[in-house]
């Protein structure tokens, strides 16, 4: 009676495997959940992307452009959600999230970059392009792309450059010509250790506030201008408490386009061409619309009472010489940067 019933249930036992494999094909409980089994041309992914700036500033336009290009070249598999504006907190925060892939995208500055990784303070050489298409361009040389390489180490992956404009000179009261001009003055820098010894070396103070600060501590005399670039002169209203813009354009101010390097290895070769394909749009797109906004972004200024005026990079030699000095010794693509520019 024993064996009978061990037989019986010898049977039903492998009766159960039996209808288990020709319903379930032999596939793993575990098998991810996306459509096709994360097939190539089949995954679909709803990203996170983060970025310090508003939503009128050219870096979110051209988050927006990414998702638009995302969405078109995956035939609606990609899309992201925008966060704008430090709402997943600070950069710093923000790396950290990446990093974690909590985020799955990042616009992260440079100059925060460089104190992470130091070959980023590349690009704060001055007056090392004379547009912002060449730039622009620039960010495609070997050695922009080694400098982005760098970031493998730290568990990510640069992906791109994208262009915001350059850095120009605006102040409270004092209508500074000449670098000598700004002997004594505090000036609201970001604290990223090239900007300001740029500003140092033609004797001014830089102090690194924070940004949400600056528009406060102008107005209240606390800091007498500030370094920045035209987009934000005019998205956060500083012509209504300084009163001079020299546009020396003394500086490029990139953003690093980085992701989660495990997540990114882990796409298909496809959907890693999508995303560089993408963003490479949207930073097009950046330089395209942001060089033809140039006069424009002036005029307003000036509409808005401020006095506009241009100070050339000759006036800026010592500083050039600086510079290149002190911080191309400092790491050798740092100065591998400089000989192709400077060339």
């Amino acid at each position: 009676m024993k064996s009978m019933k061990r037989g019986i249930a010898l049977m039903a036992v492998m009766m159960m495997v039996f209808i288990t494999a020709a319903c379930g094909g032999g596939k793993s409980s575990t098998e991810p959940a996306s459509s096709g089994g994360g097939e190539s041309g089949e995954k679909t992914y709803s990203f996170k992307l983060a970025h310090v700036t508003p939503t009128n500033h050219m870096w979110h336009l051209a988050a927006e452009k990414f998702g638009e290009e995302l969405d078109k070249r995956s035939n609606g598999r990609m899309k992201v959600e925008i966060y704008p504006n430090s709402q997943l907190g600070s950069e710093a925060d923000m790396v950290q999230q990446i990093q974690s892939g909590s985020i799955d995208f990042g616009f992260i500055t440079a100059a925060y970059m460089s104190s992470r990784s130091p070959s980023f303070a590349a690009w704060f050489a001055p007056y090392a392009f004379d547009s912002l298409e060449e730039a622009h361009e620039a960010r495609q040389s070997e050695v922009a792309q080694k400098i982005l390489a760098t970031l493998d180490q730290q568990g990510l992956t640069g992906l791109d450059y994208l262009f915001a404009g350059q850095r120009v000179m605006l102040f409270k009261d004092k209508e500074v010509k000449k670098p000598g001009d700004m002997k004594g003055l505090k000036l609201r820098v970001t604290p990223s250790p090239p900007m300001q010894d740029f500003y140092r070396s033609a004797g001014a103070s830089p102090e690194g506030l924070a940004l949400p600060e600056v528009y406060a501590a102008v107005q209240t005399g606390v800091i007498d201008g500030m370094d920045m670039d035209l987009d934000a002169a005019i998205t956060n209203k500083y012509y209504e408490v300084v009163k001079h813009g020299a546009v020396t354009n003394h500086m490029v101010w990139p953003a690093i386009a980085m992701t989660n390097k495990a997540t990114f290895e882990g796409m298909s070769d496809e959907d890693k061409q999508i995303i560089r394909d993408a963003l490479a749009a949207a930073a097009d797109y950046s330089v395209t619309t942001r060089s033809a906004q140039e006069e424009e972004f002036k005029k307003t200024l000036s509409d808005n009472g401020m006095n506009i005026y241009e100070m050339k990079a000759d006036q800026f030699k010592d500083q050039i010489e600086q510079f290149d000095k002190k911080y191309g010794p400092t790491d050798p693509l740092i100065q591998e940067f400089i000989d192709s520019v400077r060339q």
